[in-house]
């Protein structure tokens, strides 16, 4: 068994030879599973009614989830779960138990400009490059990027007719192969850049906000990329200032180092994969897609964001970004437009059972 931690990466091979990141779920997980989350629909149809306590698991599948938290804050910072059969269920059960499950994990945070707790990833249209767009409603390539939480995670629900592919790539182990190559570009990862919040900003929030790339805290190394959201800032403010000639081969350098063979691995999510990610320490992207004819069919995931119960403390250059860098605390997302006193008291009753920090 490979010794994956988060700070030493990983490389393709090593996450293809070790797969203990691969958690399957069998028959009593998934009745163990479906039994909880049925229980806790019949008291409340509002998930913001739900916390981790009305999701009553056994300890076997507790033990399992502990082992997922282990592994995304601690270890490889990957994990997929297996084995939820989607086939036999219909979307509203679906998210029921993917809620139970992420409820065990972290605080659900919101995920745009109407403040949703879980997102359909489907193609609907959106234009990925544009200076308002957002990769999660198109079928495009997309970039390596990380999301805007500690933790995101993705069920898949139908899979594309063709492509739609995951990749994921260790930003720990690629800034290193970076600083060994080209410290000098390395560097720069550590600068200040100017993200968009691609006209999802709320009332209170300026349309931008700064952070670094890369930062440390406590000797550890975090990672926050998304260089559509800083393209897209420089195309949209004037008021900014303008990536300098190294930051701008910075981003490049780095971007190739990520897609790299040795170090970007591939999978395809099936039917009933969960895909759980640590955004401090993995970034991933997606091949472009092509869906089938039949609307019923086409590719079709959740994605839910978490501040993780077991968050570590992220570097003061990320204030910006994430309202609080405190450990064990409810930070991140994209607050939106729709935040209701019901959804801040869900939050806070969360945290306070939870015993996280929560300021905002």
């Amino acid at each position: 068994m490979t010794t994956f931690t988060t700070q030493a990466g990983w490389t393709a091979a090593d996450i293809a030879n070790d797969t203990s990141w691969i958690i399957r779920l069998d028959e009593t997980d998934i009745q163990d599973l479906l039994s909880a989350s049925r229980k806790a629909g019949e008291a409340t149809t509002d998930l913001m009614e739900l916390t981790r306590k009305d999701f009553d698991f056994s300890p076997r599948l507790r033990a399992k989830i502990v082992n997922a938290a282990n592994e995304i804050n601690h270890r490889s910072g990957i994990v997929l779960l297996k084995g939820t059969p989607v086939d036999q269920l219909d979307v509203p059960t679906i998210t029921l138990l993917y809620w139970g499950l992420g409820l065990h994990l972290g605080v659900p945070r919101p995920q745009g400009k109407l403040s949703q707790f879980i997102s359909d990833v489907r193609d609907a249209g959106g234009t990925y490059r544009g200076t308002q767009g957002r990769g999660y409603n198109t079928n495009s390539k997309l970039d390596f990027h990380c999301d805007g939480s500690d933790l995101v995670g993705l069920i898949c629900v139908k899979q594309a007719q063709e492509g739609g592919d995951s990749m994921v790539t260790s930003s720990i182990r690629a800034f290193q192969v970076m600083k060994t190559e080209r410290p000098d570009l390395a560097e720069r990862l550590f600068d200040l850049y100017v993200f968009s919040r691609q006209g999802e900003e709320a009332s209170d929030e300026t349309p931008y906000y700064r952070a670094g790339i890369f930062g440390e805290k406590n000797g550890q190394l975090f990672c926050r990329h998304i260089r559509n959201h800083i393209n897209s800032a420089q195309l949209s403010f004037e008021d900014i200032p303008r990536l300098t000639a190294p930051q701008n081969e910075a981003l490049d350098y780095f971007d190739e180092v990520l897609t790299r063979p040795e170090l970007m691995y591939k999978m395809r999510l099936e039917k009933g994969d969960i895909q759980l990610l640590n955004n401090h320490v993995v970034l991933h992207s997606r091949t472009e897609y092509v869906d089938f004819d039949d609307p019923a069919e086409k590719r079709h995931l959740l994605r839910l964001w978490l501040a993780s119960y077991d968050g570590q403390p992220l570097p003061d250059s990320w204030k910006e970004a994430y309202k609080n860098v405190a450990p064990r605390s409810v930070r991140g997302g994209f607050k939106g437009t729709q935040i209701t006193e019901h959804v801040q008291q869900f939050v806070h009753r969360l945290a306070k059972e939870t015993g996280m920090e929560i300021s905002v």
